[in-house]
C-alpha cells in the first residue's frame, strides 16, 4: 500500500502517518520525491485499513503496489533514485564508469591501473579484496591488504572505490574501507547478507545473479531496501545460457526493463557479460545505448598473467579508447560522462 501525501504536506503530518502505521503493527518507508512524499506500507499490512488514513490531514490518496517488489517498484518511487557521492552521482544524466581488475593482487598492480583508469575517465575504482572462485585452489583475494591498498588508490587518485563483500561477518570491515559495497553474481540470493548490508548506510550495488530473473533481482533488492538502505544499484553482468562461444549471455533487454519496472540506477557490465575483451567494447557502447546508468569494466595492464578474468580484461589503451566511443554514444542518447573529481573523496558515512 502506498499513501501519497498532498504537496503542502507537513513534516507534522507525514510524522502522523508514519506513526499511524506503526501502531498498526506494519513498517513505514517514507520516500521523499521531488515534488511530494509517499510512504510505502510494507510487511504485516492485514491490520492497516486503508479508510484510517484517508481522512487524515495531508493525505491525498491511497493506492495499491501491484508489483512484489514494494520499495524497489517505480509505482512506490517514481523519481530516479540518484545515489550520491562526494563529487559523483549514479543515476540521473550523467553515467559513470566503475573500472579497475577484477582481483587485487599487488600494490604495484592496483596503483599501476587506478593511474590509468583516472587518466582515462573512469570515476570509481574496482578491484576485489575477496573473490568468491569455482575452484577452492584458484585465487582467493588479498584480503585485508587488498583492502588497504584500495584504500590507498583513493587517496592517491582520488577515486571512490567499489569491492565485494561475501558475508554477513564482513559487511562491518569492508564497509570501514569501501565507498561502494558490491554482492557478486553467487550471492544474489544469500539473505543472510542482503540483510546485512541493509543496517548499513554504504551504497550497495547488487549484481544480478548468473541464473536470476529480472523479477528475483528486484526481490533481493528488496531485501535491502526493506532493511532500511535506499541506496542501492541493480548490475545486469549477464546471465548463464547454452551459448558456447561467449561466458554468460550479456541480457541487454534486463537495462530498459529493470529502467521501467524500478526507480534504481542500472550499471552494466560487459566484462563479465561477454567474457571476452575483443567484444567488451562494443557490447559497453549498447549498454549505453539502451540506457544503463553507467559501466563496469575490468582493466588490468597484463592481462596475460592476471590472476582472474585475464581474458575479458582490457588493456588500459584499449580501456581509453573504450572511454573516447562511449562519450560519443552517451551524446547521442542525450546523457553525459560525469566529471571526475580533481582531489581525493571523503568516504560518505
Amino acid at each position: 500500500m502506498i499513501i501519497v501525501m498532498k504537496v503542502n504536506s507537513t513534516a507534522a503530518e507525514i510524522g502522523a502517518v508514519i506513526a499511524r502505521v506503526q501502531e498498526a503493527g506494519a513498517v513505514p518507508h517514507p520516500i521523499y520525491g521531488v515534488e511530494r512524499t509517499v510512504v510505502a506500507v510494507v510487511g504485516e499490512t492485514r491490520a492497516v485499513d486503508p479508510k484510517t488514513f484517508v481522512q487524515m490531514p495531508g493525505v491525498e490518496k491511497i493506492t495499491s503496489i501491484s508489483a512484489p517488489f514494494k520499495l524497489a517498484s517505480r509505482e512506490s518511487h517514481p523519481d530516479d533514485t540518484v545515489i550520491r557521492l562526494n563529487g559523483v552521482q549514479i543515476g540521473g544524466k550523467e553515467l559513470v564508469v566503475m573500472a579497475g581488475p577484477c582481483s587485487v593482487e599487488s600494490r604495484s598492480q592496483l596503483l599501476e591501473t587506478a593511474h590509468a583508469v583516472k587518466e582515462a575517465g573512469a570515476h570509481i575504482l574496482r578491484g576485489g579484496a575477496f573473490k568468491p572462485r569455482s575452484s577452492p585452489y584458484s585465487f582467493q583475494g588479498m584480503g585485508l591488504k587488498g583492502l588497504e591498498i584500495l584504500a590507498e588508490a583513493r587517496e592517491t587518485y582520488g577515486l571512490h572505490i567499489i569491492t565485494e563483500v561475501m558475508t554477513p561477518q564482513a559487511v562491518p570491515m569492508v564497509a570501514e574501507y569501501a565507498d561502494i559495497l558490491q554482492i557478486g553474481a553467487r550471492n544474489t540470493q544469500n539473505y543472510g547478507l542482503l540483510h546485512a548490508v541493509g543496517r548499513v548506510q554504504r551504497p550497495v550495488m547488487l549484481k544480478r545473479g548468473m541464473m536470476s530473473s529480472m523479477e528475483e533481482l528486484l526481490m533481493s533488492a528488496e531485501y535491502i531496501l526493506a532493511g532500511g538502505n535506499y541506496r542501492v544499484i541493480l548490475c545486469e553482468r549477464g546471465i548463464r545460457t547454452f551459448e558456447k562461444y561467449t561466458r554468460n549471455t550479456f541480457d541487454l533487454n534486463a537495462v530498459p526493463l529493470l529502467k521501467q519496472l524500478s526507480h534504481l540506477p542500472v550499471i552494466a557490465d560487459p566484462s563479465h557479460g561477454t567474457g571476452r575483451w575483443d567484444i567488451v567494447t562494443a557490447m559497453a557502447r549498447a549498454g549505453v545505448a539502451a540506457g544503463a546508468d553507467g559501466l563496469m569494466i575490468e582493466v588490468h595492464p597484463n592481462p596475460a598473467e592476471a590472476l582472474s578474468d585475464g581474458p575479458q580484461s582490457l588493456k588500459p589503451r584499449r580501456f581509453a579508447d573504450l572511454m573516447r566511443q562511449i562519450k560519443r554514444v552517451a551524446e547521442a542518447v542525450d546523457r553525459s560522462l560525469s566529471t571526475v573529481p580533481d582531489v581525493a573523496p571523503e568516504m560518505v558515512p
